[in-house]
């Protein structure tokens, strides 16, 4: 008896051990997922991030003057390496209720790439472009707005953690030094690599709600509870984008801020729909 349960137990290990095994060698085939575009019935999803190029209520913003014949020339040049990816669908950072408007503005734009818009954007100057370069027929908004206090801390004293709060307000870039760059010295493109960057991301995700988590009063989640509403908003937006009917043959060219493209990065990352593919292999 003792000698079958001997058995039964070298028996489990082995099976636990090959099922470690194996799973150790999928997750090394699949590290670079992402880089590469795989062979599989995922929709292939070019995942972009950028600043606002046009008028923004964002908290920050990057100086650019978007009328400027030598910018739309930059922008357009980037435009056309994305382009390669040959979408089929633009997603693009706008409410769904304008997308009537965004869809009319577009075919002006295919008609005339010369079109000055009044409000012209990165929507304009890059998704329209990419558009136009690769025939793309179809273009969506996904944006939802939703409100919430970045600065809490302002409003509330802060017995949460005001330490590493405060720290991080100081020297946000303190584990990451190779991210503190003056933006506004860099190229156009120089400056979207940065924006595209893995740790980057990592970063804006920290600096726009996880930061928040360090902020509040004695049992209560003042800063934890305006954190949650930014992730609702990115998480909104992603439902917006799941509403979208798409195909394993249509090609996603995502256009947003970049704390935006950080958390559908993420949502990606573990999603049995899309497929996310190296923005560096068009970023170039």
């Amino acid at each position: 008896m003792q000698f079958r349960k001997s058995l039964i137990l070298l028996f489990t290990l082995y099976i636990f051990y090959s099922l470690n095994v194996s799973m150790y060698s999928q997750n090394s085939k699949n590290e670079n997922i992402g880089r590469t575009e795989l062979s599989n019935d995922k929709i292939k999803v070019l995942n972009f991030g950028s600043f606002h190029m046009g008028i923004t209520t964002d908290a920050n913003s990057t100086e650019f003057d978007e009328r400027n014949k030598k910018n739309i020339d930059s922008v357009h040049q980037i435009a056309k390496t994305l382009a390669d990816f040959k979408p089929t669908v633009i997603i693009v950072e706008r409410t769904p209720y304008f997308n009537e408007e965004l869809k009319e503005n577009y075919r002006a734009y295919l008609k005339n790439p010369d079109t000055i818009f009044r409000n012209q954007s990165e929507i304009e100057l890059i998704a329209f472009e990419v558009g136009r370069l690769s025939g793309t027929k179809r273009v969506y908004g996904i944006d939802h707005k939703l409100e919430y206090k970045y600065y809490i801390e302002k409003e509330i004293i802060n017995t949460n953690d005001s330490i590493t709060y405060n720290n991080f307000l100081k020297n946000p870039f303190k584990n990451d030094p190779e991210l503190n760059v003056e933006l506004e010295t860099l190229s156009l493109l120089n400056k979207l690599k940065l924006m595209n960057n893995q740790k980057f991301l990592d970063f804006l995700i920290v600096a726009n709600a996880d930061i928040l988590t360090h902020v509040g009063t004695a049992g209560n989640f003042e800063g934890a509870d305006e954190a949650a509403k930014y992730y609702k908003r990115n998480l909104r937006m992603y439902s917006n984008l799941n509403q979208i009917t798409l195909d394993e043959d249509d090609r996603v060219f995502i256009l947003m801020g970049a704390s935006q493209t950080a958390f559908f990065r993420d949502f990606m990352s573990r999603s049995p729909k899309y497929e996310m593919i190296n923005t560096f292999k068009y970023l170039k």
